[in-house]
């Protein structure tokens, strides 16, 4: 077991099978020593955790969890691509996307449940430059979806 994935467990953090795609893309592309994650939601056992707008049918509270289930998933592409999570060298670039609702402008809170989880898991190898953008919608009704790019060893 990886330290990363020593350090999830403490934090009583299972990953998860990787979630499959569903469309025509892959996971994770490599180029290099970076790795790309194709976006991601706050899916668990195949089920979004939550759906809908934050703002209006989901609180910032539930939005952030919402982030930090959307990280795991794709902390579980990472390990499923590059088989150890002690390879991230760092966590370049985090994008977050919010279903946000007409006038709701916290996006950077609802994208903290990420952010936050990448700092505990992997501490300084885990700050990371970030956007955190409104959308009117996101597939499937998600109310997060997330990709990020990575260094890895």
């Amino acid at each position: 077991m990886s330290n990363v994935e020593k350090k999830l467990k403490e934090l009583g953090i299972e990953l998860p099978e990787p979630p499959q795609p569903a469309a025509a893309y892959v996971p994770a592309k490599a180029t290099g020593n970076l790795v790309y994650t194709s976006g991601q939601d706050c899916r668990v056992n195949g089920k979004l955790k939550y759906k809908g707008k934050v703002g209006s049918d989901l609180s910032v509270e539930e939005g952030y969890d919402a982030a930090r289930q959307v990280m795991i998933n794709i902390l579980a592409v990472l390990k499923a691509h590059i088989g150890n999570l002690d390879r991230i060298k760092q966590v370049v670039k985090v994008l977050g996307f919010v279903n946000s609702a007409d006038g709701f402008v916290e996006q950077p809170y609802v994208i903290n449940g990420a952010s936050e989880l990448l700092e505990e898991v992997l501490g300084e190898k885990g700050k990371h430059a970030r956007s955190a953008i409104a959308a009117n919608e996101l597939p499937f009704h998600t109310p997060v979806e997330i990709e990020m790019i990575v260094e890895i060893d």
